[in-house]
Order: C-alpha cells, then sequence, then structure tokens
C-alpha cells in the first residue's frame, strides 16, 4: 500500500546528507518535500539563486517527488521570526498531503534553522489535529549533527537503521548536483565522510551501508 512521506529541509541538501538513500527506497510512494529557506536577491546573486533552483529541480526528479513546497524564508534567520508564522505554514502543507511518514532534521544540530524547523514540525504532529501521521523521524545531517556541543542531550541518540546498500551510489551522485555544498575530505561534506558515516551506521545495523534515525513517533 503506497504512503504519504514528506521529508522538512531546513535548506536543500539537508534531505540528500540526512536521509537521500531512504527517500529513494521510497519511490513506490508519494513523496512530498518541504524547503524551508530559500536565498534572497539582497544577500545572493542571481547566478547563485538560479544554480540553487535548477539544483532542487533536478534533485526533485532523480527522487520522483510529488510536490515541493518552498516556504521562502531567509536562511540563518529562521530564529528572528514569529514561530507560529513557521508552524502555520508548516501545517497547511501537512493538511493539504496528509503524510503519513515525516522525516526532519535533529533538534540539537549546530545550526539554529534546524532547531527552529524541529520545534515548528514537531508542533504539527499532534495526533488529535493530524491523525493521519503515524511515524516521525528525525534524521542526522553531516556537517551539522556531530558539531552540537558534546553534552548529553545534544547527543543524536539513533535507535532506526535504514538499510541503503543498494542506494549509496545514487545518493552520491544526487549529492554531488551541490557542487558547492561539497568538498574534498577532510572537509565534512565530502563523499569520503559521507560514506564513513554510512558505513559506520551499517556496521551498527549489521549492512554495509545505513542511515540512522531516531524515532520520535510510530503508531501501528
Amino acid at each position: 500500500m503506497m504512503s504519504n512521506v514528506i521529508v522538512i529541509s531546513p535548506h536543500p541538501d539537508d534531505e540528500t546528507l540526512g536521509c537521500g538513500g531512504t527517500l529513494l527506497k521510497h519511490k513506490n510512494n508519494n513523496i512530498y518535500w518541504i524547503i524551508v529557506t530559500k536565498p534572497s536577491n539582497e544577500d545572493y546573486s542571481k547566478e547563485f539563486i538560479k544554480k540553487r533552483e535548477d539544483e532542487i529541480d533536478l534533485v526533485s526528479e532523480k527522487y520522483q517527488i510529488d510536490q515541493v513546497f518552498q516556504l521562502e524564508y531567509s536562511p540563518a534567520s529562521l530564529d528572528n521570526i514569529p514561530i507560529k508564522n513557521l508552524i502555520g505554514d508548516i501545517a497547511n502543507v501537512f493538511k493539504q498531503v496528509k503524510p503519513e511518514i515525516i522525516y526532519l532534521p535533529f533538534r540539537n544540530d549546530i545550526h539554529t534553522d534546524h532547531k527552529v524547523v524541529f520545534d515548528s514540525v514537531l508542533s504539527c504532529t499532534k495526533s488529535f489535529r493530524y491523525p493521519f501521521i503515524r511515524k516521525v523521524l528525525a534524521y542526522e545531517t553531516v556537517s551539522e549533527t556531530e558539531f552540537a556541543s558534546p553534552l548529553v542531550s545534544n547527543i543524536f541518540q539513533p535507535n532506526c537503521f535504514s538499510d541503503i546498500s543498494d542506494f549509496m551510489e545514487e545518493k552520491i551522485e544526487i549529492m554531488n548536483v551541490y557542487s558547492s555544498e561539497m568538498g574534498e575530505h577532510p572537509f565534512p561534506r565530502s563523499k569520503k565522510n559521507i560514506e564513513a558515516l554510512a558505513t559506520f551506521r551499517g556496521a551498527t545495523a549489521g549492512v554495509e551501508y545505513a542511515e540512522a534515525f531516531m524515532i520520535l513517533k510510530e503508531i501501528y
């Protein structure tokens, strides 16, 4: 039976770093993508904005995304807006597509945008308002999750693993679409580091490559 799946990215590339292989496994489902932020003409060149739009189109095609929702908030300033605005926008999307499975960033990532997005999404998962939601999972994002301060409350502790052994190569290919975000090792967003994390998570789960998640809610 087909499910409605939605992934929320504070910024384009978070979805691929965090759950790209798993999204590829969802191709037989209905997949929706919320991109919370968008570069503005005030802070970025027209060339960069056009390039980013082309990247989103190509990535969406590769994942076979059914619909992309761009909320167009300014990057790195989500903590300056009333959170009720973001909650309202996310709620409107949820009511429209009625997702059963939700992927969102880990709350304690180093980037404040991820914290705000997490809190906003979680506010939209109350069962009495969104009874169609069956599963909520937080993903880890290379270059964000591992740089949080080493407090116990900030540690990503996975309790769910997705075997992406058959999709690792394609995940890297999609990540390479974001050419300006990738670098050479030991840069965090490098092919070697992305593969290393997937190898480590795979060894924990007993498979070649895996993505790790924290299950925040599951109804079955």
